[in-house]
């Protein structure tokens, strides 16, 4: 059963009175809640939703990145955190920059290792004290982060195997600067009009 918007109110308020410093925004919508968090309370903030008996938050779900790379701080971490207990979920935010690291939850959460090394890896986000901080889905001498808005989709190198030094070799991508931009048009909106072929429709025998 989801919790109602009552629910969902006095819970925000709750976590908002007992955690001041923490807290900057909340917000409901589409019957679950986030928290905009400030990045420096963010451990104190986890611990408390983990421990208080009002929240018991004691699954963590996901951690993953989001890029705004308009923004000052172009980053947000989002945490996911499950009560089965109380049959709640609550979604944090928080905002960082390309420099300044994030306090790691492995602490709080072991799970949130593998989490904050994709986040890593993906985004380049750096999570302070993480017991091990690096790639986990791309190779070690990758370059660049993927899932950062201003990642080329033909990315700097390929990757394929050769038959002759039987072994995996990366090679510079040679495509041009120029051809990296796409229209992301499908092939029916790039069409005009008339397609090849429609001058023998209607004709005669």
């Amino acid at each position: 059963m989801t919790p109602n918007v009552e629910n969902l109110e006095d819970l925000a308020a709750h976590i908002e009175s007992r955690m001041p410093d923490a807290v900057r925004s909340t917000q409901i919508r589409v019957g679950e809640l986030t928290v905009l968090a400030e990045r420096d309370h963010i451990l104190s903030l986890l611990r408390f939703l983990r421990d208080d008996q009002q929240c018991n938050f004691e699954t963590l779900i996901d951690i993953c990145g989001v890029d705004y790379p308009e923004r000052n701080e172009r980053f947000e971490v989002v945490y996911h955190l499950l009560s089965m207990r109380m049959n709640h979920r609550i979604r944090i935010r928080i905002r960082t920059d390309e420099e300044t690291a994030v306090p790691s939850s492995v602490a709080v959460w072991p799970a949130a290792n593998w989490f904050e090394r994709e986040a890593f890896d993906m985004y380049g986000i750096q999570f302070s004290d993480h017991p091990d901080l690096r790639r986990i889905l791309t190779d070690y001498g990758f370059e660049g982060f993927p899932l950062r808005k201003d990642f080329p989709l033909t990315g700097h190198y390929e990757v394929r195997f050769d038959d002759l030094e039987k072994r995996v070799v990366y090679e510079p991508v040679k495509l041009t600067q120029e051809y990296r931009n796409f229209d992301f048009l499908s092939p029916w909106e790039g069409m005009t009009a008339e397609l090849p072929g429609d001058e023998k429709a209607g004709g005669g025998n």
